[in-house]
């Protein structure tokens, strides 16, 4: 049995998958959502995986001792950390964007096998409850340390290519530093990415290198040019999630991917003028 807390896009999805390979899962989910998925089932359409349904085992809290995949987005790892501290998970995989996390989860879980990894996918569930994965890949990275995890093995068995490789710290910041000035630069131009790059070139190239500068201070060297070409390379009508939560209103991520950011930054004594006007116009907008 495999437990996973937050069954969105991503949650969705690999509980989907899991279940379609043969194994028990139960989706952690809200009343409502809960309500819903045990009412309709999941139904994935994805241009990797096809177009399939299953129907999960559904509750609202985790199962006791089985290992647990967590998808909620940052602001909703709160909600869920008390009800996992006392299913206390054999194993742990956290999938949530940004750093700050990772020590919590190592905290809560220090008598099970814990991870903090990322995921490199683009999916959401729609509003009438459909998972859309309209792309081709589906990525897992977690720690060299990781892939003996039981619930990496059923991944794989499912079908989604797990990385193994590297220490957490190299995985959770390889993900931040391109989801961040991604998210951000969307949410500030509340556009696309291709449209955000190219409104204020300067601007965005000034915050691409505050985060490159950030991240190389915090032990991954990132250089402002591939970081940039990397986010030029992305379709040019894509936007993030967190200029959709923005543009609904919230909540959002915008404390783990750009409050975070300042505050390392200041620990290493680096200036963000850019990345500081990005945030604050983004907060404007949700205040």
């Amino acid at each position: 049995m495999i437990s996973i807390v937050g069954p969105g896009g991503v949650g969705g999805l690999l509980a989907a998958l899991l279940i379609r390979s043969g194994q028990e899962v139960t989706v952690v989910a809200r009343p409502a959502t809960a309500e819903r998925i045990g009412q309709e089932g999941l139904r994935v359409e994805s241009a990797q995986f096809g177009t399939f349904s299953v129907n999960p085992t559904v509750a609202l809290v985790p199962v006791g001792g089985a290992p647990a995949i967590i998808t909620v987005k940052q602001y909703g790892l709160a909600d869920v950390i008390p009800d996992l501290g006392v299913a206390q998970p054999v194993e742990v995989l956290s999938l949530l964007n940004g750093v700050v996390h990772a020590p919590l989860v190592h905290t809560v879980f220090n008598q099970s096998a814990a991870a903090n990894g990322s995921i490199n996918v683009v999916v959401e569930r729609r509003e009438d409850g459909v998972i859309h994965h309209p792309v081709d890949f589906c990525i897992v990275n977690v720690a060299s340390g990781a892939a003996d995890f039981t619930l990496v093995r059923a991944l794989r068995d499912a079908g989604v290519e797990v990385v193994a490789e590297g220490t957490e710290h190299e995985v959770l910041w390889k993900k931040l530093r391109f989801l961040a000035p991604m998210a951000l630069l969307t949410s500030w131009a509340d556009a696309p990415i291709g449209e955000a790059l190219a409104r204020e070139p300067d601007f965005a190239r000034g915050l691409v290198d505050e985060v490159a500068a950030i991240a190389t201070a915090e032990g991954l060297r990132t250089s402002t040019d591939r970081l940039l070409d990397s986010l030029a390379a992305v379709p040019a009508g894509s936007m993030s999630s967190l200029s959709l939560d923005v543009r609904r209103g919230g909540p959002t991520e915008l404390t783990a991917l750009g409050d975070d950011l300042i505050y390392r930054a200041g620990n290493h004594s680096i200036a963000t003028p850019n990345l500081e006007c990005a945030v604050n116009a983004i907060g404007a907008r949700l205040a």
